[in-house]
């Protein structure tokens, strides 16, 4: 049975970084090393694996991160962090 990972990176300049892979350490060492020049992480190097999840759907996989690439960095903070019960409240807009 194929794994799929979504995972998270935190970037030298604090951003993050989301993505999906099915050989989650092999990926993780491409992106540490520099392997493709025009990544995001290229030149935020160092990065550090902060969260990752396992699927068996990729299918799911694939939604799972499309989610997450548009969440706030807060958002994100708690999911890294295991704080789940922030996780409703940080998704909705605070009109004034």
């Amino acid at each position: 049975m194929k794994i799929y990972s979504v995972y998270i990176l935190k970037c030298r300049d604090k951003t993050y970084y989301t993505g999906i892979t099915s050989d989650l350490w092999e990926r993780i060492e491409q992106h540490q090393s520099g392997k493709y020049k025009n990544s995001y992480t290229h030149s935020r190097r160092p990065i550090e694996l902060v969260y990752y999840c396992e699927f068996t759907e990729p299918d799911l996989a694939i939604g799972f991160e499309k989610r997450i690439k548009n969440w706030s960095q807060a958002k994100k903070e708690a999911l890294i962090n295991g704080e789940y019960e922030k996780l409703p409240n940080l998704a909705k807009k605070l009109f004034k």
